[in-house]
């Protein structure tokens, strides 16, 4: 990059500013991630927009780390987030709104532009692919008090809740980073994610239309949508987008927990992938398919990547391939499909095929074998008065 290009991006991209963060903590912003040097300050030439910043603290010795906390922003052109590290805290917390003017002032005038990390561009494709539905409002309405994400807030919360083998895999891991180091932790209220009932209830049906009801979710999702996501579909790719990042990036079990409802009630529809909802299913499934794209890359040409799936992911008894078994039947077997949605559909088949090795025979869940050898997918409706949810 020439040397004006370069200074027009560094006087108009974003910069953050971080004062004072301890040696070999690791710092990351989208798909990039530093080591803290005894230079380092923070990062320039990022494009405006949408990012998630997060970072995990180390022992003196840079051997052992402390769990990830991340936070979403939304920046326009020149601006300057300043964070300085709380002893205390063990965690970047905000200046005073003087030292905020000072030090933004400061940058402007380029007297940290040695010490800034430079955002790599060419890997902001990747970024923009995970993230393009994520907003300034969709950040707003999710993130947790404070903003900060953080599994250290969610140990009470899943305590007692039953796990999969990847969640129990990944609780695993995030119980040896809390292990790491001890004391400076801090409570926070989880992120406020829409409510996905897994079982649909509703009183006055027989037991056939319950069941048809909980074997389609399309009902489900239409209500759905005109209850919590204002008729907005891209608002609940959003969410999905937002729990994708916070899970794979932030660590977050809760985010991972809202990610796999939202995939398991999309890929639920029966009807409308091919009626009322073809062209969100569209996106959807380039939504996903750009996420397991990047997460479940092999090739790591660099190691400014934050950490990617891990080989829980690459079982055939994950829920992700019932799903994608069942709707692939569905889609690829249609007899009238939209264009688009039949051609992603076949890249997203191919790319797990390809990357995971999976196979998708014929039978479905219609062969009752599907739900025989998982009950976790099969449709238990109990009509509970005080439970039951309306649609």
């Amino acid at each position: 990059m020439n040397s004006e290009t370069a200074l027009e991006l560094v006087k108009n991209g974003v910069t953050l500013l971080f004062l004072d963060v301890p040696l070999y903590t690791l710092l990351a912003i989208d798909t990039q991630m530093f080591s803290v040097g005894p230079a380092f300050k923070g990062i320039k030439m990022i494009p405006p927009g949408t990012h998630f910043v997060y970072y995990s603290s180390s022992t003196r010795d840079g051997k052992e780390f402390s769990p990830i906390i991340g936070f979403f922003i939304d920046v326009g052109p020149s601006e300057v987030i300043v964070r300085k590290w709380g002893q205390q805290e063990e965690r970047l917390v905000k200046v005073s709104e003087e030292e905020d003017e000072r030090y933004s002032q400061a940058v402007k005038n380029m007297e940290f532009d040695r010490q800034l990390g430079p955002y790599n561009l060419s890997h902001f494709e990747d970024w923009k692919r995970l993230s393009n539905f994520i907003t300034k409002s969709i950040i707003e309405r999710l993130e947790p008090i404070g903003g900060e994400i953080s599994v250290e807030c969610e140990n009470d919360m899943f305590r007692n809740t039953p796990k999969t083998s990847m969640e129990e895999a990944l609780d695993k891991q995030l119980k040896v980073g809390s292990s790491a180091k001890s004391g400076g932790k801090f409570q926070r209220k989880g992120c406020y994610y829409t409510s996905i009932p897994r079982v649909v209830k509703c009183k006055g049906m027989s037991g056939q239309e319950l069941t048809s009801l909980n074997l389609d979710k399309t009902q489900l999702l239409e209500t759905l949508l005109a209850k919590d996501y204002g008729g907005s579909e891209d608002l609940l790719l959003g969410e999905l987008q937002f729990a994708f990042v916070a899970f794979l990036m932030g660590q977050s079990l809760e985010a991972f927990l809202q990610w796999k409802s939202l995939v398991s009630l999309l890929f639920g529809c029966t009807e409308a992938p091919f009626n009322t909802r073809t062209r969100l299913f569209t996106k959807f499934i380039k939504v996903i398919y750009y996420q397991l794209k990047y997460g479940l890359q092999k090739d790591r040409t660099d190691d400014t990547r934050p950490p990617l799936l891990d080989d829980s992911w690459l079982s055939t008894d994950s829920f992700l391939h019932y799903l994608c078994k069942d709707f692939f039947s569905l889609v690829l077997d249609g007899s009238v499909v939209d264009g688009d949605l039949l051609k992603w559909t076949r890249k997203f088949k191919e790319l797990l095929e390809n990357n995971l090795g999976w196979e998708f025979p014929k039978n479905s869940a219609v062969d009752g074998l599907y739900f025989e050898e998982n009950d976790e997918f099969a449709p238990v409706v109990e009509m509970l008065d005080d439970e039951a949810y309306a649609i």
